[in-house]
């Protein structure tokens, strides 16, 4: 298997989905599995929404945002996303293309579930 070049890091970007797109925001993908309240869909400018790529039900209640599960959350959810490598590997060949823009709609901008998708879009080539 030939090896790939890394994704640059400044093609990974994230971004809340309560703030409004921007020009260098490039492919916005909404990765969280259930729909941001009170936004509408013209509002996120997405290139697509993969809810495959969330946290389970079961996880993302168990965490709660608490940062004090952070560690643990992180763990749990790249075991999680390890098991949907070819919705990762799709995303990581757009991102060595342009850049793309992880959309969530957690609060905690850096304990969320698009900090896990980053990091582990970054680190597995």
């Amino acid at each position: 298997m030939p090896i790939l070049p890394p994704i640059p890091a400044s093609h990974l970007r994230i971004r809340r989905a309560y703030v409004p797109p921007a020009a260098e925001d490039g492919a916005r993908i909404l990765i969280d599995r259930l729909w941001p309240r009170g936004v509408k869909k013209e509002a996120l400018a997405l290139h697509g929404w993969h809810k495959e790529l969330a946290p389970s039900t079961a996880l993302r209640q168990w965490f709660g945002h608490d940062p004090a599960r952070w560690e643990e959350f992180r763990r749990c959810y790249r075991a999680e996303l390890a098991a949907q490598e070819s919705a990762l590997a799709a995303l990581r060949e757009l991102a060595r293309a342009q850049v793309v823009t992880l959309v969530y709609a957690a609060r905690d901008e850096a304990h969320n579930n698009a900090v896990v998708v980053r990091e582990a879009l970054l680190h597995m080539g």
